[in-house]
This record gives C-alpha cells, structure tokens and sequence, in this order.
C-alpha cells in the first residue's frame, strides 16, 4: 500500500472526471484483474440536503467514477449506502430523493441501500456485537467516497466515520453511541475500504454533519490510509486533530503515527487551508450531548415510547429547534415537472453546465428538457441570477431551499466567499 495522498484542485465537471482518471491510473495496482469483479462505491448519503449544501458526496464525482469504471471495462458495480437512521426509521428514501437512483439507471449500475444487505457480523466495545454490510466486506474493489465536513459529535467526519454507513439498520448504527469513536475505530479496523476519494469539492464547515455551512474548497482528496487522509483533511480545515476524537483515539492505539504527521506537516496546502467554523452545539443541545451524560439520554431515546413522540410532527420539530436533531424529517416528496430558463435573466455564465452530473448542454438543454435530465437541481441551485426556473412542488425540499439557498446562490455569485 503506497503511503501518501494526492490533493487535486478542480471545478468544473471535465476536470472532476480528470480526477477519478488520475485516481484509477495512480492506483491501477488495486484494480481487479475480472471485468466482472464486484466494485462498490459508497458515498456519504447523511440526508436529503444536496451535494451543493456540504452535506451529501457531488454526483459528479460518483459519475464520473462510474464512467472511469465503465470505460475500462467493468461491468459489475454498485453505489451502496446505509442512509442515516433517522430517515431510515421514518422510511424516506433518501437515495430516490438526492437522485442517486436516477443516475445510477442512467449508467447502467446498480443502486444497494446498506441497511437491509446482508448481514456480517463484528465486534463493537464492551463484547457487542454489530452487523455490517456483507457486501463491504466481500467487494473486490471497494471505493470510500465521503464528504469533508464537520461533525458536532466527533469534529469532522471524513474517511473514518463514512464506514457508519456499511452498519446495518438502525439497531446496529445506534449500538456506535455507547461508545462513538472506539465503535467507528472498529468498524475501520474490520472493514478495509482499498482506496479512498474525498469529495472536498463542497465541504461543511459549522454544526455539520447537516446544520453546518457550505465552503468551496474545489478539491478531491485520494488515498488509501483513511488516518492519513484525515490528518490531512483535519489540517485543512486548521483543526487540532487532538480535537477530533477517531483520531486522537486513533493516536491512542497506535494507528496514527509520528510518520502520518511528518508526511502531512511536510505538504503545502497554503491554496485551500481554510479556517473553518467548529461544530458547537447551542447550550441545551451542548449539555445533553456531552459524553459524560450522553449515555442516560440514548437510554431515553432508545424507548419505545420516545420513537413515539420523535415520529410525531410536534415533537419533531421541537427536537430540531433545540438542536437535538439536526435534520428535518419531512414525509412530503418533491414534484418536478420540469426545469426552465428564463434567458433574460441568464447571463450564459456556464456554472449549471459545469454542475451537471449528466453533462447535459445547459443552459440551452432547458429549453428541450427530455428523459436524461435526472432532476437532481444542482443547476437551479447554482445558478446565481435564478435564471433557472422550476416547475411543481418542493416537497421536502422545501427545507434545504429555506436554509441553504440564498448561501449557495451568493457563495457562487461572489466567487467563492461563504456567507458567515
């Protein structure tokens, strides 16, 4: 296994794609001999908020790895994720909601939400025992594509804490909590991904893995050490690794060494270091949340009872305005029935081209709108003059357009600066 990453800086879809050609071409040595070997990609799928927010992995990143695969040959590949347990437990399907399913059929791949696979079993702390996807463990090539972004509980959530996503339902994924970083630690340590590539193209900064804000870092990350990686992720960001808990354990227990931090103190990552916002909880969410009375509020939320009152819409929303739930659980789906442009407002800046994971020739596409147009709203959300129009209903989505869409549409109108 090579020791070291490589950092990439890019922007548009063609040169996305030129950075899932250097990561197959750097690490061909891990590519299966088989066009019909069995190669999973597992994105981080945390909820229904798009790539543009920070939240969720760019679906130009996953097409343009599918399209690498497929051009060389291989036949037999599938995007997995074990979506979050909140949206699990209230039965939304956040694979059909962020398109993925779409783009997938468009490709000709297959689409496995991790949480009904077929179980494997691994041990957590304290001799618990937990299921993992078997798929995870069985891939002869598996591809770990996380988000780079904050993380209220653990820091930041990168390579490390993507894994969460091969548990199980969610009676594996809440077995983690007793014990968070040890159990994500563990899953690492049982589950080997071959090659990780960090979408950094949209991290999160602030009260992530959900809540946080966008920040335009431009940048995919690809190695096959998740510690080294994270290290390096963790100086990005001008984080105190010792603050992020999978690695400050990690350090602990001998898995991140005086090598992994020469090798990161040795690059120069003056063109994307950014400061970003620590992931604080307001006072209430702050006092529950802390590990040492953590434990006496999972006893709580595990009840019955509580499931109860969390799926109701009152108590739903009472959680989120607290903080103790960072997402919104809307049963309502999107309607789109069709996207438009109104070319007075248009200034032909090309950005709804550039973030197109279909690579459709917007915007003049939008005037002959087909059956190859997965619905997935990246140009409307980019635009920066809201010269694309949508047709329908939002639905759920109704959520991610009242906290996110002024931020996306000024941090592409302004080139890059994050409303704060």
């Amino acid at each position: 296994m090579e020791f070291g990453i490589e950092i990439l800086k890019y922007e548009s879809f063609k040169n996305v794609k030129e950075a899932a050609i250097v990561a197959l071409e750097k690490y061909r040595n891990l590519l299966p001999a088989s066009k019909h070997a069995k190669i999973l990609l597992k994105p981080n799928l945390n909820s229904n908020m798009n790539a543009l927010t920070g939240n969720t992995t760019d679906l130009r990143l996953l097409s343009a790895l599918i399209q690498v695969l497929k051009e060389i040959g291989y036949t037999n590949i599938v995007v997995g994720e074990g979506t979050n347990s909140g949206f699990y437990r209230n039965k939304i399907g956040v694979i059909s909601r962020l398109k993925l399913d779409e783009l997938a059929g468009y490709y000709g791949v297959s689409v496995k939400d991790l949480n009904y696979a077929e179980p494997y079993e691994i041990e957590f702390d304290g001799g618990v025992n937990a299921q993992v996807a078997r798929d995870c463990m069985e891939a002869d090539l598996f591809i770990n594509l996380p988000k780079l972004k904050t993380h209220f509980e653990v820091g930041m959530s990168v390579c490390l804490k993507n894994l969460m996503g091969c548990l199980v339902g969610q009676e594996n994924k809440k077995k983690t909590h007793k014990n968070l970083a040890e159990n994500i630690i563990r899953i690492n340590q049982n589950i080997k991904p071959h090659l990780h590539i960090v979408d950094g193209l949209i991290a999160m900064e602030g009260l992530g893995p959900t809540r946080g804000t966008p920040v335009r870092l431009d940048t995919v990350i690809i190695g096959t050490d998740p510690y080294l990686i994270d290290l390096a992720c963790a100086k990005i960001a001008s984080f105190d690794y010792r603050k992020i808990s999978t690695l400050y354990l990690a350090e602990q227990k001998g898995l991140l060494t005086v090598a992994h931090h020469h090798y990161v103190d040795s690059l120069d990552l003056s063109k994307i270091k950014r400061v970003f916002t620590r992931p604080k909880a307001n006072a209430f969410a702050g006092f529950i949340h802390n590990p040492k009375r953590q434990k006496y509020f999972l006893a709580i939320r595990n009840t019955h009872f509580f499931s109860y009152l969390a799926s109701t819409n009152w108590f739903g929303k009472f959680l989120f305005y607290t903080g103790l739930r960072q997402d919104v659980f809307s049963k309502e789906e999107m309607t789109c029935n069709g996207l438009y442009l109104d070319t007075e407002m248009c200034d032909e800046c090309g950005l709804c081209r550039e973030y197109c994971p279909v690579e459709l020739e917007l915007p003049g596409y939008l005037n002959s709108i087909d059956g190859r147009c997965i619905r997935c709203l990246y140009c409307f959300g980019v635009c920066p003059r809201e010269a694309i129009k949508f047709e329908g209903t939002f639905g759920f989505f109704d959520e991610q357009n009242r906290q996110y869409d002024k931020i996306i549409r000024k941090l592409y109108r302004e080139g890059g600066k994050n409303e704060k």
